[in-house]
């Protein structure tokens, strides 16, 4: 059997040395996560011009958005809070077109983190550019725990009976790790909340009438071993991958 074809974006990464040499990388827990949905994972770089990340998106059969730093609120017509953190701008129109396009063909897509705010303003919606200081009594949403322990769950979500997200996770009470300082403000066309955190925070969405989209404001990838009911995400978007 042909094993579906499961883009990720990546993201630059100046760790390498000699210091300062430019990377295009992806955090291992993505890729991991998709094999053992099923899927075969691809890194699709960050910066592409768009005629050769048009040849690539043509060859997905699924796409993973990926988390990682701020989105310039130049995407959302909004000025800078001057709160961002490692913004590219380069990074934020790859990934708008790649939602795009994938909304348009029908491709299955899954946005985690980053990426589930990337999805909100690929369909026109707005960010909450710093959770701490622009939501009243919210709860820690950027807890600054080491990459060995973000399986551990931070805080939980309810999510909304009938939603995809609850097919595939189950409806109610969910625990999920977290780390990110924005969420979503408003929602974008098309797009329906599927969950929220005790403090009103958005913490998943889904399109409704496309085959699989699912966004989510946690890291499941990091969870799929500690918490198994998560390997469901990532084997319903390569289930969907495969039928389409």
């Amino acid at each position: 059997m042909t094993l579906p074809v499961i883009g990720i974006t990546g993201h630059t990464d100046q760790s390498a040395r000699p210091p300062n040499r430019p990377l295009f990388a992806i955090n291992q827990p993505y890729v991991q996560a998709v094999e053992l949905g099923g899927g075969a994972p691809v890194i699709i770089p960050p910066h592409v011009e768009e005629e050769g990340l048009g040849a690539i998106f043509e060859h997905l059969d699924g796409l993973i958005l990926s988390g990682g730093g701020d989105i310039s609120p130049a995407s959302y017509n909004e000025d800078d809070s001057g709160l961002l953190r490692r913004v590219d701008e380069q990074r934020d129109q790859t990934e708008l077109a790649l939602a795009r396009w994938a909304l348009a063909k029908g491709l299955p897509l899954m946005a985690i983190c980053r990426g589930a705010q990337v999805l909100n303003v690929a369909t026109g919606g707005t960010l909450i550019q710093d959770i701490s200081t622009q939501v009243p009594d919210a709860l820690s949403h950027s807890n600054p725990i080491s990459g060995r322990l973000m399986h551990a769950v931070v805080h939980t979500i309810e999510v909304a009976d009938g939603s995809r997200l609850a097919m595939l996770l189950g409806a109610g009470e969910l625990g999920v790790n977290s780390s990110h300082h924005q969420a979503i403000k408003t929602i974008g066309t098309g797009l329906v909340i599927t969950s929220r955190a005790p403090d009103g925070v958005i913490e998943s969405l889904e399109a409704p009438t496309h085959p699989f989209c699912i966004g989510v404001q946690w890291h499941p990838e990091r969870m799929v071993e500690s918490h198994p009911v998560m390997r469901c995400l990532f084997e319903g978007l390569v289930k969907a991958a495969r039928a389409g």
